[in-house]
This record gives C-alpha cells, sequence and structure tokens, in this order.
C-alpha cells in the first residue's frame, strides 16, 4: 500500500487507515472476533494507520485494540487516539473536558489500557467551549515533551480553532468528516489547513454506511445504533441519499468497481494531504475498501461523479441538531 505524510510534520501512514469505532460502539452489535480477525488483516495488507477513542465504548475499543495487536511490532502501526468526551453509564453523552488536568488524564488512562508507552497521534474529540483551545493544546505539547505522545491532532474544529492551536504547537492533522455526501470543508476548513501545513484524516467517507452500495433501506436500526436517530436516515431523507448513490452505480460500473471503492478513492483523491478512514468492521468490508486503493479516477470519472451526486445534494444534517449546535466545525462554516 502506498503512503501520505499526515500535515507537513506529521508521521508516514498509509493512504487508507482504519477507524475502529463500529467494532465497539455506536452502530449496533458487533463481532469482537471479527473485529480483531479485520485488524488483523487490514495490518497485514499494509494498512498502518489505526483510528480509535477513549469513550468508543468506554475504553472497551481501546482493549481491543491492545488485544489485536498482540505480537505485532509497535513501530508498524500509527495509533490515533481522540479523547475529552465524556459518558455517562447508560451511554449517554455528558459533554467534553479538554482542561490541562483531564488532557494528562485521559492520556495516562489510554496508554494503559492500549498497552503501550506513547500514542502516536493524540487528540481532543471536540472543541471544549469553556477551555481556551490554547490551553489544551499546552497540555498536549507538554505530553509531547515528555514522550507520551507523539504528535497532537484535532478533530471537528473550524478555521480559527486551527489557526489558534497551530500557534502553540505544530498540529499534524484534522480529522473530520468528508464524503460525496459531506462536503463543507471545501469552503474554508480546508484551504486553511493546507496553508498551515495540517493534512486531512476524513471520517465517514462512505457516510455511516449510505454510500457503501450495500445498505439495506428497509433496515431496522437497533436502540444501540446512533443512526436510528440521524437525519439523513430518517424516512424522506434516506430515500433521497439512496436515489444518490444509485446514480453513482452507473459510474462505478463503468470503472469495474464497487460503489463504496469510488467513495473512498473520491476522497483520497482530493488531495495527497488527505488520508480517507475507513469504519469496516469485517474482513469483506475492508477488502473492498482497500480495492479503492486501485481505482484512479480521471477528470471524466469525476465529472460524472459530480452530476450524480452534486455538492450540496444530500438530504439531512450529518448530526441531529443539538449535535450540529456543538460542533465548532460547524459554526465556522
Amino acid at each position: 500500500m502506498r503512503t501520505r505524510q499526515l500535515g507537513s510534520t506529521g508521521p508516514t501512514v498509509s493512504e487508507i487507515g482504519l477507524g475502529l469505532m463500529g467494532m465497539s460502539d455506536l452502530y449496533g452489535p458487533a463481532d469482537e472476533a471479527e473485529s480483531v480477525a479485520t485488524i488483523h488483516a487490514a495490518v497485514e495488507a499494509g494498512v498502518t494507520l489505526l483510528d480509535t477513542g477513549d469513550f468508543y465504548g468506554m475504553g472497551t475499543n481501546e482493549l481491543l485494540l491492545r488485544d489485536a495487536l498482540r505480537g505485532v511490532d509497535r513501530d508498524r502501526v500509527v495509533i490515533s487516539v481522540k479523547f475529552g468526551a465524556l459518558r455517562g453509564p447508560d451511554g449517554s453523552w455528558l459533554g467534553h473536558d479538554a482542561r490541562p488536568a483531564a488532557v494528562k488524564t485521559f492520556a495516562a488512562y489510554s496508554l494503559r489500557r492500549l498497552g503501550t508507552d506513547h500514542i502516536d497521534v493524540y487528540r481532543p474529540a471536540r472543541l471544549d467551549p469553556d477551555v481556551p483551545i490554547e490551553d489544551t493544546v499546552g497540555a498536549l505539547a507538554e505530553l509531547v515533551e515528555a514522550g507520551h505522545i507523539r504528535h497532537i491532532g484535532l478533530s471537528e474544529v473550524g478555521a480559527e480553532t486551527m489557526r489558534r492551536a497551530a500557534a502553540v504547537h505544530p498540529i499534524v492533522d484534522l480529522q473530520i468528516e468528508y464524503s460525496l455526501l459531506s462536503r463543507g470543508i471545501e469552503a474554508e476548513i480546508l484551504p486553511v489547513a493546507r496553508e498551515l501545513g495540517i493534512g486531512v484524516t476524513a471520517y465517514g467517507v462512505l457516510s455511516r454506511g449510505l454510500l457503501s452500495g450495500h445498505w439495506d433501506p428497509s433496515r431496522e436500526l437497533t436502540a444501540t445504533d446512533f443512526r436510528a436517530s440521524n437525519p439523513r436516515f430518517q424516512e424522506g431523507n434516506v430515500e433521497r441519499n439512496l436515489a444518490l448513490v444509485e446514480s453513482l452505480r452507473a459510474v462505478a460500473e463503468a470503472k469495474g468497481a464497487t460503489i463504496a471503492q469510488v467513495a473512498v478513492a473520491w476522497v483520497a483523491q482530493r488531495g495527497a494531504d488527505i488520508v480517507p478512514l475507513v469504519g469496516a468492521r469485517t474482513r469483506e468490508r475492508l477488502a473492498e475498501s482497500l480495492g479503492a486503493a486501485a481505482v484512479h479516477l480521471g477528470a471524466d470519472d469525476l465529472a460524472a461523479i459530480e452530476r450524480a451526486v452534486p455538492k450540496d445534494a444530500a438530504a439531512g444534517d450529518r448530526y441531529r441538531a443539538p449535535m450540529m449546535a456543538q460542533l465548532d466545525s460547524e459554526r465556522t462554516r
């Protein structure tokens, strides 16, 4: 697998990364043995960027990654961890905490759960509105100096926050949703990231399954699957979104590729500074997504994709209104 650098100061990683969230949380039940096998398959295929969060399954996702990496050379992978989301025993969301003392506490617990002496890229999952980003990044810089983390990243922040953070310490990447159905970063956030030498790790490249080409509109989502309340999966919206996906099918078939592969390849080809994260939970879906690395989209293909899925054509916001209101990346658009 080819590689890319995260920003101008970050590590070299595989051109496609693996996001682990769905293996422990938010997408309904998952098979732990298959999850471990999928991580193994990813590493064997050359995937080096593995993304998790300390709040995915309240720490169980980190423990899953620890177990999956037993016997794997630690230097073979780049572990990216998000922190700061607060959750209750019932899984509820209680806000975010990015105070300097909390930053170091979260890091200590993640290092223990992961069974490693360092985290490669460490980032607040969201902007804490009660803590200046300078204070959060300052604490992260101290963790870098102490050797506990190697690099600092950000997640779902806007252009102004990126500038303020980068003035304190180099930022290697911004993790943010980016797909054919979510292109809001193109207006301001992506240009500023490029100006500052900050890479992008794009999550949601398959729009939580809508762009997979496998979504069944009659599927009943469980109470533990957050898509059950996601606007894009609501009646009326999901049908319109899947119609866009069907328009994309002709482009994929002409390329001898799947819809998912075209969707991942589109993100990957938006720039060498962008690394798509695929959220495959099975080896079958992983193999399909990694096949995107062999799909080259020419000018005619890109024009056909634009006609099939025009910018801002998605029906429904990417999160519910209360969550959208909390996103720094959305407030500054």
